[in-house]
């Protein structure tokens, strides 16, 4: 039984949408953490089809430039997300590093796709409720 909400503390913002990515890299969006202690990304994985191996990774930056982003060292990471995701699977992948922007990025290194989406769940808000 839940004796506690989370609704008023925590932000849910997508940085990949869900679909079936057959591109070789997808870049997803960039999220803002201003104003929250804490990020986790959540990687929710669909089909897999015609053996897609996709490598998925959390990147940071100090700016919004493209260029800026370069893959979360593993010392300022809690959980791995696997070589390859499988399907129906759930991830999740925590972030104690200290930049302020954050995006997932997914590349396809065989096959032919794999339905996927991340989102990060931005939470220990300065400042509360969040809208």
């Amino acid at each position: 039984m839940a004796s506690k909400d989370t609704y008023d503390n925590i932000k849910l913002v997508s940085t990949v949408v869900p679909a079936v990515n057959a591109a070789a890299t997808v870049t997803g969006t960039t999220v803002d953490t201003v104003g929250f202690e804490s990020a986790t990304l959540l990687v929710n994985v669909g089909a897999v089809a015609g053996a897609g191996n996709v490598t998925l990774k959390l990147q940071h930056s100090d700016t919004t430039t493209d260029g800026d982003f370069v893959d979360v060292p593993a010392a300022q990471l809690l959980g791995v997300i696997p070589a390859v995701l499988v399907a129906a699977t759930v991830y999740k992948q925590g972030y104690t590093g200290a930049k302020r922007y954050l995006r997932a990025k997914g590349t396809l290194n065989s096959g032919t796709s794999v339905a996927y989406d991340a989102s990060f769940v931005l939470a220990h808000a300065r400042s509360k409720p969040v809208a």
